[in-house]
């Protein structure tokens, strides 16, 4: 869905608290009642929205995001050929691990992709041959990052009743 289909069915508080909370979220004992002290609403109120909209699709996470290889993990890219009856099996297989921040499908005969972060290059190692044994599939491509990119994207949700 692109981003004015999902302004379409939002209302003014649900995009400002989509403004709010992408980035900066309170890192505090009672962090919707700071968002909802910040809004002028009830801390009920907000995290009953944040509970809606994770439930609709329209959060898709919330956590923290840290730079893996300042801890010391490596990371990389990892590409599979998926028979499309199967891809569905695959993902369920490929989301069990922790260690997966990212999981989607390309069209492309490689048609799933997703990213590892792990403690050790030997734990993706693990992982990747883990998941070609038991999903029975051998056409995995492992592809380690060489060079970091960070792109930070944050979506303005405008309210133009304001």
């Amino acid at each position: 869905m692109n981003q004015s289909k999902i302004e379409n069915n939002l209302d003014s508080l649900d995009k400002k608290i989509l403004n709010r909370i992408q980035t900066g979220f309170p890192v505090e004992e009672r962090p919707f009642l700071a968002i909802g002290n910040e809004l002028g609403i009830e801390e009920e109120e907000a995290l009953k929205r944040v509970i809606r909209l994770k439930k609709d699709g329209i959060i898709r996470r919330i956590g923290a995001s840290f730079d893996s290889r300042r801890l010391g993990f490596d990371s990389t890219l990892v590409a599979m050929k998926v028979p499309e009856e199967r891809v569905d099996e695959v993902v369920l297989l490929i989301n069990g691990y922790k260690e997966v921040t990212h999981n989607y499908l390309r069209d492309n005969d490689y048609n799933i992709w997703f990213t590892l972060i792990a403690p050790s290059g030997e734990r993706i190692k693990e992982i990747i041959e883990e998941i070609s044994s038991k999903s029975r599939i051998s056409e995995i491509r492992n592809l380690p990052t060489t060079r970091f990119f960070k792109v930070n994207v944050d979506f303005n949700f405008r309210d133009d009743g304001d």
